[in-house]
Formats: structure tokens, C-alpha cells, sequence
């Protein structure tokens, strides 16, 4: 182990891209959380997950100009007695036409979070039967991708909204998906100021850190002062192409916003089983990190 610019440990066996603040630096990764386990937001401490399903976080009009409810499930530890605690939006993949918040691999990381001691909502969002492709872009898609970004950021204030309800430390709130939902989480990290009309007005839909499996940013800027982002991606995504994920790197950089690029040499698309440890390893460090868990209520 090595440090990098910006106090980041080298791990030499994976290969990392990271840009901290203004340094791109090459196999650099996120500090890994010292302590004696077990540690709260670390390490799993609670062996069971309480889930609440379908619940209304609230409402929007698609684009064939239908009214839709939104609902999320809510994962939290069982039995846990903290009543301010950090919280992790998830949203599924799909292309933006397909797709649930009960995705295998989103619950997944909802319940591994859960037995950590966050707070998780998994949502569902407006889809579009159309949906989007990279290789054949329509108009409509650009606006399927606005929604989706603007449900996920009703999700976020909902949980303002409701932070005494859910326990939720309303300064430490993430946001994490996959493929169409990394594509999202992105967009509301990086556009905080553009909200929609989805429902919870008048709280906050910024977001302290973004992740991104197989995901890119797509609308807005990167700005100075927007949230930092953890990305994994594979060179051979016929869906979402590795030079998406690198040029998002390239605009966070130049904003000197924190961002951090796993390359997979020769992965497709969205290989959440094959990757998953390395995967929940990394989220875990990398949310620790950047929502100050070692601070947080415990």
C-alpha cells in the first residue's frame, strides 16, 4: 500500500482511474475505514432486514401524458435503536423502459447497506415502453432520462421529508444504481438544482455521493461543489460505452470534483454477479468516505 495525492491508498492488484480533486491519478482507491469490527456502516452488525414494499413517495405524468404513483421500498436494520442514520437511494436498471425495483442485484446492495446500518429505498421511476439506446438515440429519450432523474430526486426529498419516520440523517443521503439507474444516480448528483415537479417540494434533492455500475452522466454539467462519484465499468459495454464513463471523468476533473473510475478490461455490460464483491468492497469505503459515516450516529 502507497498513498496518492489527495491521502488515497494504492491497491496494486485492481486497476483503478481516479481523479482526486485536481489530480488524475492511475491505482488509487478510496481509504478503507479503520477501526476494531465490528464498525458501524463498515462491517455487517445487524443480521436481519426489516422491508417496508410499495410505498407512495409520489407522483408524476409520463410521456404518453398518464399519471403515475411512484413507490420505493424501504430496507432498514432490524432492531437497530439509531434514529439518525445514513441513507442510500438505489434505482434499477432497464433502458428506461423495464425494469423494478426489485432488480436482483439492487436489492442486493439495499440489504448489504441494511445489515450496515443505513437506511435504503429502492424506487421505482416513469419508464417508457421506447426505452433508450445508445446506438439509435430518440428525442423522447432525453426526456425519459429527464423523469427518471427527477422521480430519483422526489426519492431523495422524500427522505428529508420523512427523516424522523425513517431515521434518517437528512446531511448524509446517497444515491446508487445500475446501467439506466447509474445513468440516473449520475444525473442527480450532478444536477441538483434542476428537481421536477415529482413530489416532496421545498427539501433539498442534492446528494453527498453517487454510484454508477455500468452508468454515465448524461445531463447538465459537472459543477465545483457537486457530489463525488465511485464508477464501474467494463471496456467492452455494448449499451453504455467505456467512453461515456471516461469522458465523465474528464468533465468531473475539470470541475475539480471528486471521481472514481473501476475499469474492467474486456467486461460487458452491468457484470454486477462476476464483480460483486469487489463491488460492495469498494461502495463500502467509498460511502463510508464520503457521508462521513465515521461522524455519523451510532
Amino acid at each position: 500500500m502507497a498513498v496518492c495525492p489527495g491521502g488515497y491508498a494504492v491497491h496494486r492488484s485492481v486497476v483503478f482511474v481516479i481523479a482526486c480533486l485536481a489530480f488524475a491519478v492511475s491505482g488509487c482507491m478510496l481509504v478503507i475505514p479503520t477501526g476494531p469490527a465490528p464498525l458501524r456502516y463498515r462491517d455487517a452488525i445487524f443480521p436481519g432486514v426489516s422491508i417496508t414494499k410499495d410505498v407512495t413517495y409520489g407522483s408524476a405524468v409520463n410521456q404518453q401524458g398518464q399519471n403515475v404513483t411512484l413507490a420505493l421500498d424501504v430496507y432498514q436494520p432490524t432492531g437497530d435503536n439509531v434514529t439518525s442514520r445514513p441513507a442510500i437511494v438505489w434505482v434499477h436498471g432497464g433502458s428506461f423502459c423495464c425494469g423494478d425495483k426489485t432488480s436482483g442485484e439492487i436489492v442486493d446492495e439495499a440489504t448489504t447497506f441494511a445489515k450496515k446500518g443505513y437506511v435504503n429505498v429502492s424506487i421505482n421511476y416513469r419508464l417508457d415502453p421506447n426505452g433508450c439506446s445508445a446506438s439509435a438515440p430518440t428525442s423522447h429519450c432525453v426526456f425519459e432520462i429527464q423523469d427518471s432523474m427527477h422521480d430519483a430526486q422526489a426519492a431523495v426529498r422524500f427522505l428529508r421529508a420523512n427523516a424522523t419516520t425513517y431515521g434518517v440523517d437528512t446531511a448524509r443521503i446517497a444515491i446508487g444504481g445500475t446501467s439506466a439507474g447509474a445513468i440516473t444516480a449520475l444525473n442527480v448528483a450532478y444536477n441538483p438544482d434542476d428537481v421536477g415537479t415529482s413530489g416532496n417540494p421545498g427539501f433539498s434533492s442534492a446528494v453527498r455521493a453517487a454510484a454508477s455500475l455500468s452508468g454515465a452522466k448524461i445531463l447538465g454539467t459537472v459543477n465545483t461543489g457537486d457530489a463525488e462519484a465511485l464508477l464501474f465499468h467494463g471496456t467492452s459495454d455494448p449499451l453504455v460505452p467505456y467512453q461515456w464513463a471516461q469522458n465523465t471523468v474528464t468533465e468531473a476533473t475539470k470541475a475539480g470534483v471528486g471521481i472514481y473510475l473501476t475499469t474492467w478490461q474486456g467486461a460487458g455490460h452491468a457484470p454486477y454477479v462476476q464483480h460483486r464483491t469487489e463491488i460492495l468492497d469498494e461502495e463500502t469505503n467509498f460511502f463510508f468516505n464520503e457521508l462521513d459515516a465515521g461522524h455519523a450516529a451510532r
